[in-house]
């Protein structure tokens, strides 16, 4: 008897598995599945990033909708139009010698007529974004009064989106003897509260342990100054030749930035973010399966549709916002089997950061050091051999050896391989051989005194009387200096004025934005406090040449790597993009963040 078959699956999704080539079924489905089947209950099932969810979801909705009816049956709420579109396409596999079975995708971007029209015609299955859902539902587009089963896949990235309000609204349009399938790879207390909201005493079943990360996935981290971290992207690019990775980014600014500064640096790099088209974001994706590109430069949001089995490395530019959304992350790698990598550039005052994660996903990281120049070339030089080893013989050039032989016979088999190697790979090591050491050293950055953890103490001039407590003003700064989440710290409120902290790298910067700043009118005072201990000379306004790497100044890096020409596919022209998610945390601002 067939594995799937043994789950209790009908004998046309196991056809459906067997023409997919799917042979053993994975954790997730194993629990799940027989469940389902089985039993008209709510359950919640938390798993990571591929592990196979939506098949243990869609084998059993795929065998108790009744596809003789055309009424719609059953609902997957996704976060995303690109997991919306890969879950639509799954389940059409899944479902392909069932006649009359039909499953639609609502999502935004889409003409919502069209949408509108498919459903009209019978769809027994809506997959759909909550956003586009709700919009519809308003226009009475679509009747979701008579479902009995509805799916919350991917519930923790939906409720970090801010779709609350929409989720609720929706599952007020259905039955409430309906059964709710929540799939989550963390369980935040959002998700918690969801769940015991909606459910009837659900069902629990974990792989794993809760909010853990993929076993088959290792964490790294690196300490570097943050005028450092784009230098330091490129040095762990250029020390792993083959890399195929994932960049995340916080905000579509950034990683707009990003993927521009490695096209033109010549990498075969490109962005994912909110602000492309959906023309252009399948255009990326697709260039990205093709290994077209090879290092794709991402939002947490845009990413959740990213469904590649081969990526070898996850790098955390940034870390992110929340804290859980480290374990989509890394989900990314280390999947169907294969062992991957995650890596994160901290600077010395995000370390803290580091502990955090390390509580969640129930793994410890290795710090390890950013390559030298040296090193890499040692990894290009020996990568550059493997190559030549491994290149298969163009035979078109033999009418060509001898002329080539007469140029070469002077030289020994030695000679000819320095020579060689040295035309190919002179580029790398003129490039390296004087490059600085990033790694950042001293602290680790989790002292908060002024001046002896490598910050600075600034004085402004706005406080209570202005409407400030401590949690605004740092999310002011924060918006403002376009520094990052927790980069401004040690905030003290007073009444007419306040106190906060930097990384001492940052105080030029800070200085010449408060130079003719005004708030509402009023003339926005920031000094370098007394206090402080990096005081020069009472807040004196200097510019070094350096700009340490702040608001969108290009990096020094200029080497283009040779053979790596930079493509644009997708990629949207640079703009003064707004701080995604920015500002204090706000749920419901959901349309900023992708």
């Amino acid at each position: 008897m067939n594995k799937f078959e043994a789950l209790g699956l009908g004998e046309a999704i196991v056809k459906a598995v067997n023409d997919m080539g799917f042979e053993t079924p994975s954790e997730v489905q194993e629990k799940a599945i027989p469940i389902l089947l089985d039993e008209d209950t709510d359950i919640v099932a938390l798993a990571q990033t591929g592990t196979g969810k939506t098949a243990a979801f869609g084998f059993p909705l795929i065998e108790k909708i009744d596809h003789n009816s055309r009424i719609t049956q059953g609902l997957i709420l996704s976060p995303t139009r690109e997991l919306c579109l890969q879950i639509t396409n799954e389940l059409k596999n899944y479902s392909k010698f069932i006649p009359g079975l039909h499953t639609v995708a609502i999502y935004g971007g889409a003409s919502i007529t069209d949408q509108a029209k498919q459903i009209k015609r019978g769809a027994q299955i809506i997959v759909a974004t909550p956003g586009r859902m709700q919009d519809m539902i308003n226009r009475k587009m679509v009747d979701i009064s008579n479902i009995g089963y509805c799916v919350l896949d991917e519930a923790d990235e939906m409720l970090n989106m801010g779709f609350y309000e929409d989720i609720n609204a929706i599952l007020s349009h259905t039955p409430d003897d309906k059964s709710t399938w929540l799939f989550s790879a963390t369980m935040p207390r959002e998700v918690s509260n969801i769940a015991k909201r909606f459910m009837h005493n659900p069902v629990e079943i974990t792989v794993g342990h809760k909010n853990t990360g993929s076993k088959n996935v290792s964490h790294e981290y690196y300490v570097v100054n943050s005028r450092d971290r784009y230098a330091a992207l490129k040095r762990l690019a250029d020390a792993n030749p083959d890399i195929f990775s994932v960049i995340f980014c916080r905000t579509k600014r950034d990683t707009q930035k990003v993927a521009e500064s490695l096209i033109e640096d010549g990498y075969n790099a490109a962005a994912l973010h909110g602000d492309l088209s959906q023309n252009q974001r399948d255009l990326v994706m697709k260039s990205f399966r093709n290994r077209q590109i090879q290092m794709l430069v991402a939002t947490d949001v845009a990413a959740r549709g990213i469904d590649v089995d081969d990526i070898t490395h996850v790098i955390n530019y940034q870390l992110p916002d929340e804290i859980e959304t480290y374990t989509h992350r890394s989900g990314r790698t280390g999947r169907a089997g294969k062992s991957g990598v995650s890596m994160v550039i901290v600077s010395k005052s995000e370390l803290r950061k580091i502990k955090a994660v390390e509580r969640i996903i129930k793994k410890s990281f290795e710090k390890k050091e950013i390559p030298s120049g040296e090193e890499i070339c040692q990894v290009q030089l020996f990568h550059l051999a493997n190559d030549i080893g491994k290149a298969e013989i163009n035979h078109e050039i033999d009418t060509y050896l001898p002329s080539i032989n007469e140029v070469l016979e002077d030289f020994s088999k030695e000679e000819l391989i320095k020579k060689f190697f040295s035309v190919e790979f002179s580029r790398f090591h003129n490039y390296y051989k004087k490059a600085k050491d990033l790694n950042a050293s001293g602290s680790d950055g989790r002292g908060d005194s002024g001046g002896r953890d490598g910050s600075t103490r600034y004085f402004i001039n706005v406080g209570e009387k202005d409407g400030f407590d401590w949690m605004t003003l740092k999310d002011f700064l924060k918006d403002t200096l376009d520094l990052g989440r927790d980069a401004v710290s040690r905030v003290d409120v007073k009444e007419s004025f306040s106190f906060f902290n930097t990384e001492a790298e940052h105080q030029d910067n800070i200085l010449t934005i408060f130079e003719d700043f005004k708030l509402e009118g009023r003339k926005v005072n920031v000094e370098i406090s007394k206090d402080s201990g990096r005081s020069r000379g009472g807040g004196r306004r200097r510019r070094d040449n350096d700009g340490g790497g702040f608001k969108g100044k290009r990096r020094s890096d200029g080497f283009k790597p040779k053979g790596k020409g930079g493509r644009r596919d997708g990629t949207a022209k640079r703009e003064d993009r707004g701080n995604e998610g920015g500002g204090r945390r706000d749920r419901r601002k959901r349309s900023d963040r992708r």
